[in-house]
């Protein structure tokens, strides 16, 4: 017995310490030609990513939620990490549209995805809502996982009114920090890679929320290629580690079941 308490406690000494500076990588659905790329990645790492779902074009002729993707899918859930919706037709917010009264119960959107031609629409708040859980119904279906109730508006784009809507139908908004945004959706021209990995090594920080994406069609210079590797190695170096949003103090209630059933909690 002896013995075997020594071992545990030379074993405890040599254990690596727990990551006390998460930073908290996303992924916002593209194209998916580098979602294999970004998959291997994560896995060299051992690191846990959150994925915001929305029903895009692909480089392969289909969409980002078809049954082509479906396996894809299964395979981030079973690496356990964590999923939210990004609307079902990737619907950027323009304006609110209150009524003769001044409240707010439709909202002007840019339906806006991959190669498709924009297309600026009206939809009611409900509307918004079923496109959110729309989202979350295909994962299901998918994946046999409930997704968490979290969304990511395309762009980042809300209003109070919108952020309300969404909360009303069981859904919170997660944004990005200012020094999370990793700059794969800017010009190559302007924004080389050399240049968003510098900027971000140097600005990133503990608790921070990152944003890339699966694939981005206008981008000249593939960003992920270049980029994700050594983003992660080098904040990795200053102590920093990848955490799913389920470990976040803001978010990590969002995750917790029910009492009594295995549904997740909304907020």
């Amino acid at each position: 017995m002896k013995a075997l308490l020594l071992a545990l406690v030379a074993t405890a000494a040599t254990a690596q310490p727990a990551c006390d500076k998460p930073v908290y990588l996303t992924f916002d659905t593209g194209h998916m030609g580098v979602a294999p790329l970004i998959a291997e990645t994560l896995r060299k790492h051992n690191a846990k990513a959150t994925f915001f779902l929305a029903s895009e074009p692909t480089k392969t002729g289909g969409t980002t939620l078809d049954d082509t993707w479906a396996p894809w899918w299964r395979e981030r859930v079973a690496e356990g990490h964590d999923f939210g919706s990004h609307t079902w037709d990737h619907d950027v917010f323009l304006e609110d549209l209150p009524d003769a009264e001044g409240k707010v119960t439709r909202f002007k959107v840019r339906t806006q995805a991959g190669i498709n031609p924009p297309v600026v629409r009206e939809l009611t708040a409900e509307q918004y809502c079923e496109s959110l859980k729309k989202v979350a119904t295909r994962f299901q279906a998918m994946t046999g996982k409930t997704m968490a109730p979290i969304f990511r508006a395309p762009a980042g784009r809300t209003s109070t009114a919108l952020l309300n809507a969404a909360r009303a139908c069981g859904y919170t908004h997660v944004g990005w920090s200012r020094a999370g945004f990793l700059g794969d959706e800017l010009p190559s021209q302007s924004s080389p890679n050399a240049v968003l990995l510098e900027r971000a090594l140097r600005d990133i920080r503990p608790g921070d929320i990152l944003i890339a994406h699966l694939g981005i069609w206008e981008r000249q210079d593939p960003w992920a290629p270049a980029v994700l590797e050594p983003l992660m190695t080098g904040l990795e170096e200053r102590g920093m580690c990848f955490a799913p949003l389920r470990d976040h103090p803001r978010y990590a209630p969002l995750f917790k079941p029910r009492s009594g059933s295995g549904a997740l909690a909304s907020p």
